[in-house]
């Protein structure tokens, strides 16, 4: 891996701004619609499984387009694509706050998420070309930050316009932002990486995205419509399909999609599977907590959405601060540490009932985010930094991927296992929380926390094994 001069880019901290103001914009935006969705139905006419549609399509959309543009930034240049993405997010933007019906506003949402891809998907590989090794954690930390902080203004923002303004403004508030991130990036970022004289593959992004669309699908419709169900096992097994016929094609390419030759070293490899448990265990308590707030403990929403705010606020002030721990003491300590605090916190969250002190859940909540604040930044770090400089583009469109499928598959997971236990507990079917009796959620919610939990630990597994592994043998 080529280590960067501090003076080759002098503008790196501006650089930076520009390079996380898109996964800022992006998650803000996927905030602010799931806050004004039962809005919407109003609005439109609809019921709530059309108008989940409007999450659903720029989610898989996202998934699908990731790697091609991952490596079609490896080839064209990650700042042009990079640039090529806020663009397109930025016009995607305007078009569905200008949008009259679901239809329109569906389509334009798959524009925006196609700008969103192309964007994510080089962001990482961009702060990693133009930041030295020893201040390459801190910028990421600053990323995984941007996150947070989308995710914590996003729903209260979101009530704000809804109460005040038009549904509208949810997307037109991104135009301003877009517009200057646009001609700042088009100006500052760097173009020193040259053009490759290969072949894009689009047989195997075509075969990919199909893959990806049937599993996403799967993974979300089976939330509403049960995972046994017959439509929902085909799914997941075409999904399987395609994804053979897919690394079976890749292998035969002299310029395939994926390198895989990327899996060969072993820091990216475990740095790309811890970071899809993490991703897995953190959303499956994301998808129960808010029910268990709201319906076990009787909150109001905003009461509950204050208590929810406790874990973003603690991953933005700790992200920066363990990155740049990770530039002076390493990052795989850090991700094994990481791992342990979210193992615990998830196995204690596994101990609450209708009757736990607020103080208890809040010490939980903030485990849990301590130990995915040190994991976070660290991982990032030691994925992209393993990865080979004119592989950046698809490493880190990599890395962006495999979050997505984790966060997926953890509400999958917590769905499933959640109504599963309840039913068992009811002695019936049950697919929603049942009025006047907490302590079926609570049976439910047990296993999924437990189920969570177990996850962590066996990440703690792998990062220990690594840990012990002699450095010139993980290459």
């Amino acid at each position: 891996m080529e280590i960067h001069n501090k003076n080759e880019y002098k503008n790196r901290w501006v650089i930076l701004a520009v390079v996380v103001l898109l996964p800022f914009m992006a998650t803000l935006d996927s905030n602010i619609v799931n806050v004004v969705l039962p809005v919407m139905v109003n609005i439109f006419s609809v019921n709530m499984s059309s108008i989940q549609l409007i999450v659903i399509c720029y989610l898989i959309t996202i998934v699908s387009t990731i790697l091609f543009f991952g490596r079609l930034g490896d080839i064209k240049g990650k700042s042009i694509i990079f640039n090529f993405g806020l663009f397109v997010f930025t016009l995607g933007s305007l078009f569905c706050g200008l949008s009259s019906n679901l239809i329109s506003l569906i389509f334009f949402r798959i524009i925006q998420a196609i700008g969103a891809s192309a964007a994510m998907a080089n962001n990482q590989g961009i702060i990693t070309q133009v930041f030295p090794a020893n201040e390459r954690g801190r910028a990421l930390g600053i990323s995984a930050t941007s996150l947070a902080l989308g995710t914590m203004i996003g729903p209260p923002l979101g009530g704000f316009i809804v109460s005040y303004l038009s549904w509208n403004y949810i997307f037109l508030i991104n135009i301003p932002i877009g517009i200057v991130a646009t001609i700042v990036g088009v100006k500052m970022l760097p173009s020193k990486l040259k053009k490759k004289s290969e072949n894009i593959d689009f047989l195997g992004a075509i075969i990919f995205g199909a893959s990806v669309i049937f599993l996403f699908y799967a993974l979300i419709a089976g939330e509403t419509i049960g995972y046994d169900n017959s439509l929902i096992i085909f799914s997941f097994i075409m999904a399987i399909f395609l994804f053979i016929i897919f690394i079976f094609v890749e292998k035969k390419l002299i310029y395939p999609l994926i390198d895989l030759s990327l899996f060969k070293n072993s820091l990216f490899s475990v740095g790309i599977l811890c970071t899809f448990l993490c991703y897995m265990s953190f959303n499956s308590n994301n998808i129960v907590q808010p029910f268990y707030l709201e319906n076990v403990l009787k909150m109001t929403p905003n009461y509950a959405g204050m208590i929810m705010m406790i874990s973003p606020i603690i991953v933005t002030v700790i992200s920066p601060f363990s990155g740049h721990l990770s530039d002076k003491i390493g990052s795989e300590f850090l991700t094994f540490l990481g791992l342990i605090f979210m193992g615990i916190g998830m196995g204690l969250m596994a101990t609450l009932n209708e009757n736990s002190a607020l103080q208890e859940l809040s010490i939980y909540i903030s485990l849990i985010a301590i130990g995915n604040a040190l994991f976070l930044s660290p991982n990032n770090s030691l994925v992209m930094s393993s990865a080979p400089d004119d592989k950046l583009g698809i490493a880190g469109s990599l890395n962006a991927f495999v979050r997505n499928l984790g966060q997926s598959s953890g509400v999958a997971m917590a769905t499933l296992l959640l109504y599963s236990f309840m039913s068992i507990k009811m002695g019936a079917k049950v697919f929603g929380y049942v009025e006047g009796r907490d302590d079926v959620f609570i049976f439910g919610m047990k296993y999924v926390y437990i189920s969570s939990a177990i996850i962590c630990f066996i990440g703690v597994v792998i990062t220990a094994i690594r840990l012990k592994i002699p450095y010139h043998k993980k290459k």
